[in-house]
C-alpha cells in the first residue's frame, strides 16, 4: 500500500468511525425518550436495562452506516479541497478517481459487511430487542409506598402509610382498603404501626400489622341500610400481597418468532411461498361460494315450458306473473340476497386486502436487506465527489449536505415502501429511492472527475456576464 492510500485511509476511517458511533447515539437517544416510561421507577437491573440498550443499537446499524459513509466522505473530500491537498495530488498525477479508489474500497467492504449483518445479525437482534422490551412494558413498577400516598398498584387494595422508619421496613399510622370482594363490600383495616418485608422467595411482601382495628361494611343490596358494621380490634395481623408480577421474568423466544422482522433472506422466501398460496386457496374458495350462488340467480333467465322450448324470459314478466303475495316475497328475498352478498364480498375484500398487505410487508423486508446495504455505495458516490468539488470540510457544509442528501433518500423510500405496502406498486418499487439516488451519484462523479466548472460560481458568473453583453 502506498503512503497516499495510507493517508487517505486514515483521513476516511476517522470521521467513518465517529459520524457512525453519534448516528447510533442519536437513534438511540430517540429510543430511550420515547420509552423512557416503561424505564423508570421498576427498579430494573443495569444489566436489563444494558441488554435492551445493546439490541436496539444493533437494530439502528443498517440506518447508521449510510449516514456515516456519506458524512465521512464529504467530510474527507472537502478537507483534501480545501487544504489544496486535492491540487498537489493531481500535480503528482493523482487524479480525482484514483483518490477515490482505497474509499471505495473500504465502502464495498462495508457494503458486504452491511448485507451479511441484515441478513443474519439483524434478525436475532430484532428477536431479542422485542422480546425484552415486551418484558420490561409488562413489568409493573417497583414496590415504592410513599408516606402520605395512596399505593394503588396491588389488585383490588388501596394503601396507604403515614410515615415510613429509616430502615424502610417499620410502617406508622396504615390504612388498607379492600375490595377485592367488590366496591359494594368494603373492608377497611386501621393500624397503628406494622412492618413490611418480602418472602424468602420474592414472591410476597408481607406485612404485620399491630394494634387496630377491621372495619367490614356493605353498602348494597336489599335492606343495606339496616345492616350493621362490623368492627374486629386485633393485636397483630398479617397480609400477604402477590409480587410476582413485580418481578422481571424473560418470555420464550418460540412466542415471539414467526415475524418477517426476525427472519432471512432464505426465511422469507419460504414465508412468501406459503403466503401467496393461502391467499391463492382463499380467492379460489371465494369464486367457488360466489358461482354457486349466482347459479340459482340463472336460472330465472331462461325457463323451458312445453309450448315454447328454450324461450327467454324477462325478469320483470317472470316478476308481475306470480300473485301478489309471492310477488312480495320475492322482492324481499332478492333485496336480502343482494345484502349478503354485498357484505360478503366488502368482508372477502377486507381479508384480501389485509392479506396482501401482510404479504406485502415480507417483499418489503426482503428488498429492505438489499436497499439498505447497496445505499453505503450509492451514497458514497454522491458523497466523495460533492466534497471534491465543493473544496469544503470541518462538520459545518458535510453536516448540512449529508443531511439534505439522506433526507431525500429517505423520504423517497419511505413513500415508496407506502406504495408498496397499500399495493399501489409492485414491491420493486423499494429500489425508487436508490434509482432517485444513482444518476444524482453518476452526474457528480462525471463532474468531479472531468474538472467541470459545473459547480463553480466563477464561471456561472462569467457566463451570465457575457451572455448579459450579448443581449446588450
Amino acid at each position: 500500500m502506498k503512503k497516499i492510500d495510507r493517508l487517505i485511509l486514515r483521513s476516511f476511517i476517522g470521521p467513518l468511525v465517529l459520524t457512525f458511533t453519534l448516528s447510533v447515539l442519536v437513534l438511540l437517544m430517540q429510543f430511550v425518550w420515547k420509552y423512557v416510561d416503561d424505564l423508570v421507577g421498576k427498579g430494573l437491573e443495569f444489566s436489563v436495562i444494558a441488554e435492551l440498550l445493546m439490541y436496539a443499537s444493533a437494530t439502528f446499524v443498517p440506518m447508521a452506516l449510510p449516514i456515516a459513509v456519506l458524512f465521512a466522505s464529504i467530510m474527507t473530500m472537502g478537507n483534501f479541497g480545501e487544504k489544496y491537498e486535492l491540487v498537489a495530488m493531481k500535480a503528482g498525477g493523482i487524479s480525482v478517481r484514483r483518490a477515490m479508489m482505497p474509499m471505495a474500497a473500504v465502502v464495498l467492504l462495508l457494503t458486504g459487511m452491511a448485507f451479511y449483518f441484515a441478513n443474519n445479525v439483524m434478525p436475532t437482534a430484532m428477536l431479542k430487542y422485542r422480546m425484552t422490551l415486551y418484558d420490561i412494558t409488562r413489568k409493573k413498577p417497583a414496590v415504592n409506598i410513599r408516606p402520605g400516598e395512596y399505593y394503588k398498584e396491588f389488585e383490588g387494595y388501596v394503601i396507604r402509610v403515614g410515615s415510613k422508619g429509616h430502615d424502610g421496613r417499620t410502617l406508622q399510622d396504615v390504612i388498607i382498603y379492600d375490595h377485592t370482594r367488590g366496591m359494594s363490600e368494603t373492608t377497611v383495616i386501621v393500624a397503628k404501626r406494622g412492618i413490611m418485608e418480602p418472602s424468602p422467595d420474592n414472591m410476597y411482601l408481607k406485612f404485620t400489622l399491630y394494634d387496630g382495628y377491621s372495619y367490614s361494611e356493605e353498602t348494597s343490596g336489599e335492606n343495606f341500610r339496616t345492616r350493621p358494621l362490623t368492627s374486629i380490634g386485633f393485636r397483630q395481623q398479617s397480609l400477604n400481597f402477590d409480587i410476582s408480577s413485580f418481578a422481571f421474568n424473560k418470555s420464550v423466544e418460540e412466542n415471539f418468532k414467526g415475524s418477517y422482522q426476525m427472519m432471512n433472506i432464505n426465511q422469507l422466501d419460504t414465508s412468501i411461498v406459503g403466503l401467496e398460496k393461502s391467499l391463492g386457496e382463499r380467492i379460489g374458495q371465494y369464486h367457488t361460494n360466489m358461482l354457486s350462488n349466482l347459479r340459482a340467480w340463472a336460472q330465472y333467465k331462461t325457463i323451458d315450458t312445453v309450448q315454447h322450448a328454450a324461450k327467454t324470459v324477462s325478469v320483470d314478466s317472470l316478476l308481475y306473473s306470480l300473485p301478489g303475495k309471492e310477488r312480495r316475497m320475492a322482492r324481499l328475498h332478492a333485496r336480502n340476497a343482494v345484502v349478503s352478498a354485498q357484505q360478503d364480498a366488502k368482508l372477502y375484500t377486507d381479508m384480501v386486502e389485509s392479506d396482501r398487505e401482510y404479504i406485502n410487508r415480507h417483499y418489503i423486508e426482503w428488498h429492505r436487506k438489499f436497499t439498505l446495504s447497496i445505499a453505503c455505495l450509492l451514497l458514497f458516490l454522491i458523497g466523495a465527489p460533492f466534497g471534491s468539488i465543493v473544496r469544503k470540510g470541518g462538520l459545518g457544509l458535510p453536516l448540512v449536505a449529508s443531511v439534505g442528501f439522506f433526507v431525500l433518500y429517505y423520504v423517497v423510500g419511505m413513500i415508496a415502501e407506502k406504495a408498496v405496502r397499500e399495493s399501489a406498486i409492485g414491491p420493486e418499487g423499494m429500489w425508487i429511492s436508490s434509482l432517485v439516488m444513482l444518476p444524482i451519484g453518476i452526474v457528480l462523479t462525471l463532474q468531479a472527475t472531468t474538472d467541470s466548472s459545473f459547480f463553480d460560481g466563477s464561471s456561472w458568473r462569467k457566463f451570465f456576464r457575457r451572455l448579459f453583453r450579448r443581449r446588450t
